[in-house]
């Protein structure tokens, strides 16, 4: 524990990284800072981005986790996830960087199905470790790590 409480916004894809991103909130409460991630945020009729920016804004540290996925594409040619990637770092947030380690061991379902998809996700992981803090994980454990 630390005399002060940090903000600490969890980022990824949803649906096929629940568990981690639970092991990555519930290792943030244990240190006792505050978990921001969108499950947390209600419906709500604002761009996601609006809504989840000054959020990102507010946060001490942005975590990105990173599977198999790129994710969700909207009009502007990124996904949702690479768009709050690159919010915190233009408003400076420090960025930690957790790439799963070992992607051909990912569960199909939890990967990208088109050579297209899959070269989006490559693209962002090398923008995303470029110069910055970036562990690589193969479980649940070593991501609470």
């Amino acid at each position: 524990m630390h005399d002060k409480r940090y903000q600490v916004f969890i980022s990824s894809t949803f649906t096929d990284l629940q568990e981690e991103r639970r092991a990555v909130q519930d290792a943030v409460i244990s240190m006792g800072d505050f978990p921001v991630q969108m499950e947390s945020f209600p419906a709500t009729d604002e761009s996601q981005m609006d809504f989840i920016g000054p959020l990102i804004e507010q946060s001490d540290y942005y975590v990105l986790i990173i599977g198999g996925r790129y994710g969700t594409v909207d009009e502007t040619g990124l996904s949702f996830t690479h768009q709050e990637f690159k919010y915190a770092v233009e408003k400076g947030v420090p960025v930690l960087v957790l790439v799963h380690g070992q992607p051909d061991a990912i569960a199909v379902g939890k990967t990208e199905s088109t050579e297209a998809g899959r070269a989006k996700l490559t693209e962002f992981i090398k923008e995303a470790s470029f110069k910055r803090i970036r562990k690589d994980w193969k479980d649940i454990n070593e991501l609470k790590l």
